[in-house]
């Protein structure tokens, strides 16, 4: 016999029917964007010409206790998600998978990488960093299933009164300062990629951006 069509759902379908799961295309770019962003932070990290301004804070602590960047990488992501809260900002699958992803894909890759000695090594190191995680940056947010722990950071604050642009420089001023007084690498590294990594993005974000999926009813992803 059909159900009524007034009979209640299941929970399990009334979960799906509100909170759609995420296309396999939408879920591989996420999972492939984040791993290329560790990738990425890790090469900068191997050339020691200057880390991203975040890595320089994991870096500085790392030094500091003996765990491993990655390791700092995911405490500072998930004490960053704390601070979401009083923001009212709202976590994405995407948000959960960069805060352990991310550190994990830093110290596997740091497994496995070359140390570069020569000069022209590491400056090939940090140019191909860099590249990478522009492509990366624009590969997981593309995939739309919710923003790192520290691009909510920066909107949230942003949606109380700052400009993006203050909000972003603010954050990642006080994160290279801290980083650097624990004794974290600052160089022309960290200056190229607080450069770079805006136009970058700005460039492969629509290109790598999951399209809408158009769908009959109400509830599209």
């Amino acid at each position: 016999m059909p159900r009524s069509l007034h009979s209640p759902r299941p929970p399990a379908a009334l979960l799906a029917a509100l909170v759609p799961p995420p296309r396999p295309q939408r879920l591989l770019r996420l999972l492939v964007g984040l791993h290329l962003y560790g990738v990425g932070g890790a090469l900068l990290l191997a050339a020691d010409l200057g880390a991203t301004p975040w890595d320089v804070l994991h870096q500085g602590l790392a030094l500091r206790t003996g765990l491993s960047v990655g390791t700092w990488s995911i405490i500072v992501g998930a004490l960053l998600m704390l601070l979401w809260i009083p923001l009212h900002q709202r976590p994405g699958l995407g948000t959960v998978s960069n805060v352990v992803l991310v550190g994990l894909s830093v110290d596997l890759t740091l497994l496995w990488l070359p140390d570069p000695h020569a000069l022209p090594l590491r400056i090939a190191y940090l140019a191909v960093g860099t590249a990478v995680t522009g492509a990366a940056t624009g590969c997981y947010i593309g995939a739309r299933l919710g923003p790192g722990p520290r691009d909510g950071l920066m909107t949230g604050l942003a949606e109380r009164g700052l400009s993006l642009r203050a909000a972003r420089t603010g954050i990642e001023a006080a994160v290279v300062a801290a980083g650097a007084l624990l004794g974290g690498t600052v160089g022309p590294g960290t200056l190229l990629f607080a450069l770079a990594i805006g136009p970058l993005a700005q460039l492969c974000i629509p290109r790598m951006q999951v399209p809408e999926r158009q769908c009959p009813g109400s509830h599209c992803e």
